[in-house]
């Protein structure tokens, strides 16, 4: 019996949650999109480079979506320790995932 092992993922946010960010890039329809422990967030009203304090308001399998509800600490927060290399390309990829459904 041949099993398909398929790596879960789970949102390391949920609704009502409030977080800092820095927006590290800009969508197809200017939504400013950050990123909590790889976990992208898509955030209305704000630019590249933004560092903004959010209000989680809806999570989905592989996206979820925040409010601005104030300034975000003086360094902006990029919790999943990335670097910022490759950043666009992944998010171009989420954008158009979250197009999708």
């Amino acid at each position: 019996m041949e099993r398909n092992f398929r790596r879960q993922s789970f949102a390391p946010v949920k609704v009502g949650d409030e977080v800092d960010v820095k927006i590290e890039a800009v969508g197809e329809k200017g939504d400013g999109i950050a990123k909590v422990k790889g976990f992208v967030l898509f955030v209305p009203n704000t630019k590249q480079g933004d560092n903004v304090k959010v209000r989680i308001t809806r999570v989905l399998r592989k996206v979820g979506f925040a409010e601005v509800i104030g300034e975000g600490s003086a360094e902006g927060t990029q919790e999943d320790g990335q670097s910022e290399e490759g950043t666009q390309e992944e998010s171009d990829e989420e954008v158009n995932y979250a197009e999708e459904e």
